[in-house]
């Protein structure tokens, strides 16, 4: 998500959701490949058909993060609050479970992508790493 990070959060929020879209679409891409590798569609058209619906879900995904992210850290008038993330994940969990149509999905969803947003901020204020040798 190179450009992502670029310059104070609220700002250029077309830039940002188009950057979370392509990185939703490429996911919702990978997904499918798997998906359809494990549940051998029976014909190409279905299998296509799996993979578009696939790629679209996790782009919409992707574009509702990065607008309500952007949204609400403009409206709030707080741009580091990482309660701007869990509010982008909750939202973004919301969606997935309307398109679900299961208000459970939806409920977990938005608990499961709202925190690990949040935390995923957190940790870039904090300067956390995931990979390489630890700093002493």
């Amino acid at each position: 998500m190179a450009g992502y990070w670029d310059g104070p959060e609220g700002e250029e929020c077309p830039r940002r959701t188009w950057l979370t879209t392509r990185v939703g679409a490429a996911a919702g891409l990978v997904g499918s490949a798997y998906r359809i590798i494990l549940l051998r569609p029976s014909t190409a058209i279905a299998a296509l058909q799996m993979a578009a619906a696939d790629s679209a879900t996790m782009a919409t995904l992707g574009a509702v993060f990065g607008l309500t992210t952007c949204l609400s850290a403009q409206i709030r008038e707080k741009p580091e609050d990482p309660l701007n993330y869990f509010i982008g994940g909750c939202v973004t969990g919301v969606v997935l479970g309307a398109r679900a149509r299961s208000y459970m999905t939806g409920t977990i969803a938005c608990l499961g992508f709202g925190a690990a947003a949040a935390l995923m901020k957190i940790g870039r204020q904090e300067g956390w790493r995931l990979t390489g040798p630890p700093r002493l």
